[in-house]
């Protein structure tokens, strides 16, 4: 047998060795066994690279078992970050594509996020996989490499990556598989065809052994398509036994107890926790520490059972407290970094609670505003109490009107507490002399406690938008040792609130302004968030019952003339405000937005002006604040805060 035969020999043997391989049953394997003995984590996309080890997130095994489970056609999990869902998504397809080959559809909220997971995450995986390197191959060097991100073939079945949005891949292709990724983040309709899982659902029919993964970080309440998925299945929560009691409990953030405390660095709040952070029990009240509880027994609780018989779907939700990479120090302290912004808030509810985000701007109508106005009372000579105990700093804002500005004074105290002190409109063109010197009034303006005692405003913004955008810039330009300065609105998701100014110029460009551009959106969802705080506290908005003040029914329709609605199109949903029919004049809403600003600019110290406040003579003014490092203690619950 010459050496060209043997090797033709060879080659035929290599096919048939790859075949039966391909033909041979599954091993008598579940997915978190396959991983055990086959996945590696790779070191682009995982801080612990090497081994797959179930046992580091011993969460993950029952998901994982359930795909295999024969009266299992769907599993839904609803997770936030750091806790491996992603690896959860992974060892289901690598076990598929390894043991019980199949058409598999995997959707993600846009084709630009299914090629990024392609690249960083599944192409890595079967890199790292001997069992799956041996079985895809992508294309050869030196070819068009874009055509295997998006679908990738081994025996027996194929990959098709797609985006909630591309209809034709959803709609076309029958599949045994279909998982989805992010499922909150999925556009509303693929195109004209209609809700995309539905469609993606379509494509199973078929197959009698069909399987489905749903995957998502939760959102918002009411809207979330991962809350109703969960609702359908067994609603099973990952539950820890007491120590001192024995009774089983999802750990949750309201059950957490702590000691925050804070420090001014670089006129910036930064927080930290003083001693331990404890899990009190909801059952027996004993206190626990993270270690005894990560040690303690746990398991999975279901609320529905028997969903597993009706509809074959198994629904798990976990939140960031049983991750092996936080601990619970550091989630506090991110909760404590953004409890005061409903934007950071949100995405640490999200994706760190696991919790669903409530404070969408469904608020309180006119009428309950109204009733909520309080007498803050007269002083020894009968003229009215215009600054109420409690407030330390007083800002104002402006919004301009071709015929008019109109002005919001605003008290603020600890903790987001505010009093609405003054809503006035000053007749009159804003490049008027006249008009300028009545607001000069506002802002120069005394404002007086009970026993005399005064503030001025610290900070004054005033709307540049409009038609008189250089007058403004000039005027406020000539106030700024009152500090008085111009603002800028800006909308959109991911703009923050207040940034650092620019200089604009004025006419002929010789001469510049101070310039503030505000996220308005993010003053919105503050605001509207503050607004549905029942009980006087942090957080709390009061407004004075005085007619002279300002705060009417024409207020308060102005205050509440928007609401954050889930705008849908082709190609996704982002939620966003809109006006309310009836409510078309919101400049009450505007003021405050710019008057909320002006008090995250200042960024004052509480402690220093408390002082100064209580240890001012009476008739005068307290002094400007000064940063100082300052310490605070307070034993708080979540809702203390």
């Amino acid at each position: 047998m010459t050496r060209t035969t043997q090797q033709r020999v060879d080659d035929l043997n290599a096919v048939y060795s790859r075949a039966v391989r391909s033909f041979s049953p599954p091993e008598d394997l579940t997915v978190d066994e396959w991983a055990d003995s086959y996945r590696r984590l790779s070191p682009e996309s995982s801080a612990e690279a090497g081994p797959w080890r179930t046992s580091r997130t011993p969460y993950l095994a029952e998901p994982m078992r359930a795909f295999t489970d024969p009266k299992v056609r769907r599993i839904v999990i609803v997770a936030g970050s750091q806790i491996g869902k992603t690896e959860c998504e992974l060892n289901c397809l690598g076990y598929l594509m390894d043991q019980d080959p199949g058409t598999v559809i995997f959707v993600h909220p846009t084709l630009d996020d299914a090629r990024k997971f392609s690249r960083l995450r599944i192409a890595p995986m079967i890199r790292d996989c001997s069992r799956l390197r041996s079985k895809i191959e992508d294309a050869p060097s030196g070819k068009d490499v874009s055509k295997t991100i998006l679908q990738k073939s081994f025996p027996g079945g194929m990959l098709i990556m797609t985006g909630s949005n591309a209809a034709s891949a959803l709609a076309s292709t029958p599949a045994r598989y279909v998982i989805g990724d992010e499922r909150d983040r999925w556009a509303t309709s693929a195109g004209e065809e209609g809700d995309p899982w539905e469609l993606a659902a379509r494509r199973q029919t078929t197959f009698y052994n069909a399987k489905a993964i749903e995957v998502s970080t939760p959102t918002i309440k009411g809207s979330s398509a991962i809350e109703y998925s969960y609702s359908k299945g067994t609603q099973e929560r990952w539950c820890t036994r007491c120590p001192h009691c024995g009774e089983y409990h999802d750990i949750v953030f309201d059950n957490l107890r702590f000691t925050p405390h804070v420090e001014k660095v670089n006129g910036r709040k930064v927080w930290s926790i003083e001693g331990a952070v404890e899990y009190a029990c909801p059952s027996c009240g004993c206190m626990s520490s993270e270690q005894q509880m990560r040690k303690s027994p746990a398991k999975w609780v279901a609320a529905n059972p028997s969903a597993i018989d009706e509809g074959g779907v198994r629904s798990f939700w976990l939140n960031a407290f049983v991750s092996p990479w936080l601990s619970w120090r550091e989630i506090v302290v991110q909760f404590l970094q953004a409890k005061d912004d409903p934007n950071r808030l949100q995405v640490v509810y999200n994706t760190l609670f696991g919790q669903l985000w409530e404070n969408r701007g469904d608020l309180v109508d006119d009428d309950e505003m109204l009733a909520r106005r309080e007498d803050y009372g007269c002083r020894d000579d009968g003229t009215p109490v215009e600054l109420p105990d409690g407030v330390l700093c007083v800002t104002c804002g402006v919004d301009t009107q071709d015929n008019r500005l109109e002005y919001e004074v605003v008290g603020h105290g600890r903790w987001g507490e505010t009093w609405g002190i003054e809503k006035g409109i000053i007749h009159g063109r804003p490049d008027s002399d006249e008009t300028w010197a009545r607001l000069d009034g506002v802002v120069g303006h005394v404002y007086r406690f009970r026993d005399g005692r005064g503030l001025r405003i610290s900070m004054t913004c005033i709307d540049s938008g409009g038609h008189f955008t250089q007058e403004v810039y000039e005027r406020t330009r000539a106030r700024q040792p009152s500090r008085v300065f111009a603002v800028k609105g800006k909308g959109g998701e991911g703009v923050p609130f207040t940034a650092v100014p620019t200089q604009v110029s004025i006419r002929d460009k010789r001469v510049k302004a101070w310039l503030y551009t505000i996220g308005v959106d993010a003053g919105k969802a503050q605001i509207m968030s503050s607004l549905k705080v029942a009980e006087p506290g942090p957080r709390y908005c009061h407004f004075p019952k005085r007619p002279e003040a300002g705060y009417d029914e024409t207020f308060f329709s102005g205050l509440l003339s928007e609401r954050l609605v889930l705008s849908s199109s082709r190609t996704a949903s982002k939620w966003q405000w809109e006006k309310l029919p009836g409510h078309e004049r919101n400049e009450a809403l505007d003021c405050r937005n710019y008057a909320l600003a002006a008090l995250t600019i200042v960024n004052p110290d509480f402690d220093r002006l408390e002082q100064a406040i209580k240890g001012a003579p009476a008739n005068a003014a307290a002094p400007k604040p000064k940063k100082k490092k300052t310490r605070r203690r307070k034993s708080a619950l979540a809702d203390s805060l």
